[in-house]
């Protein structure tokens, strides 16, 4: 799968023609795959979390405003729910919650079904701000992704669902 003489080459081209010349044994296939989506999610992790930070948040803050708003109004789910959705502990999801409330991004109620239980609402700042911010993060992927044309987009589209789809089983 290495580069053909017409392609550019990237750093994995390098480890993988390293790994050919101490251990040519070796099927680098998977690795020349899992090698560049590795490095292109940190390249565009990195960015994101700039994009993010000029609203004041982290990338897990926006997860949970994003989660939030993606769940259609009236913007509300439970701790419960949210950590579930974000796979956080209790704890976890505690701490950001503390930090988006005292930043007017969200507000904690008590649930009017559950006397034990609390809500989580988006407030019309946080809404505005995640609006935003999903806005400049997409943005930059839509960038990134500008490098293929909208046929092979989809196609890598199709492609990486089917491979999240066998890992994660």
């Amino acid at each position: 799968m290495s580069a053909r003489p017409e392609q550019r080459r990237d750093p994995v081209d390098a480890i993988i023609e390293q790994w050919a010349r101490e251990r040519p044994d070796l099927d680098t296939a998977a690795m020349e795959v899992f090698g560049r989506i590795h490095r292109l999610s940190r390249a565009m992790s990195d960015r994101i979390d700039k994009a993010y930070a000029r609203y004041g948040i982290s990338r897990g803050e926006f997860d949970v405003l994003a989660t939030l708003r993606r769940s259609g109004e009236p913007y509300t789910l439970s701790p419960r729910q949210l950590s579930a959705t974000l796979m956080l502990t209790t704890g976890g999801m505690t701490g950001r919650l503390d930090k988006l409330e005292r930043a007017g991004l969200l507000r904690r109620s008590p649930d009017p079904y559950d006397r034990r239980g609390l809500q989580v609402t988006l407030t019309e700042q946080g809404l505005h701000l995640t609006d935003e911010a999903v806005g400049a993060g997409l943005a930059l992927q839509t960038e990134a992704l500008s490098a293929l044309d909208g046929e092979r987009a989809g196609q890598l589209a199709g492609l990486l669902r089917e491979l999240l789809l066998a890992t994660e089983r």
